[in-house]
Parts: C-alpha cells; sequence; structure tokens
C-alpha cells in the first residue's frame, strides 16, 4: 500500500471535544472535498463512536481497547477490509483513528 492513500487522525469530534480534537463537520468536509466517494474511514476506538452518517455510512469500526495490543483476530478483519476497499479502485484512501490518533 502506498502511504500517500493513508490518512491517520484523531478522533473526529463533536461538541466541547471539537474545540481540542478534529470536529467531525471538517473532517467530513475535507474528505468529501479532497476524496468524495473514494474514502472509507476506520473507527480503532472501542470507547466511542459517532453517527456514520457523517461519512455517507462508509464507516468500519474495529474495537480495539486505548493502550493495548488488539487480538489478531481483529488486525486481520482490519487488513482484510482495508486491502479489499483499496483494491477496488485506485483513487480509493482509508482514512484511520483511534482517541487521539497514534496510539492504536
Amino acid at each position: 500500500l502506498s502511504t500517500d492513500r493513508i490518512i491517520a487522525m484523531s478522533f473526529p469530534s463533536s461538541g466541547k471535544q471539537s474545540f481540542y480534537r478534529n470536529p467531525i463537520e471538517e473532517v467530513a468536509r475535507f474528505l468529501d472535498t479532497k476524496h468524495a466517494d473514494h474514502y472509507k474511514v476506520y473507527n480503532l476506538c472501542s470507547e466511542k463512536g459517532y453517527d456514520p452518517k457523517y461519512f455517507h455510512y462508509r464507516v468500519e469500526r474495529i474495537f480495539i481497547d486505548d493502550h493495548n495490543v488488539p487480538a489478531l483476530q481483529d488486525m486481520l478483519k482490519f487488513t482484510a477490509s482495508v486491502r479489499e476497499w483499496m483494491s477496488q479502485d485506485e483513487k480509493n484512501i482509508v482514512a484511520i483513528h483511534c482517541k487521539g490518533g497514534k496510539g492504536r
């Protein structure tokens, strides 16, 4: 995989958390502007989620606890899903996040 097709980011937040994390509306606007119909978001945060409608329901959630090693089964599911999405179109990208954007 080419790293120019992978975006790592912190949790797309709303409310008070959006002051110090990525505001979900801004993340959605960026992805819709730069990668319309060619992105899929992976939420690796077990602690919380959000309405997938922001990203046109192209969100997959893998439940990984903060400061923990993911289960092998979860990693295999994640990598298979990314591989499948990326192989469908050379314009497809993935946006991956946990809570802070670097832990998982």
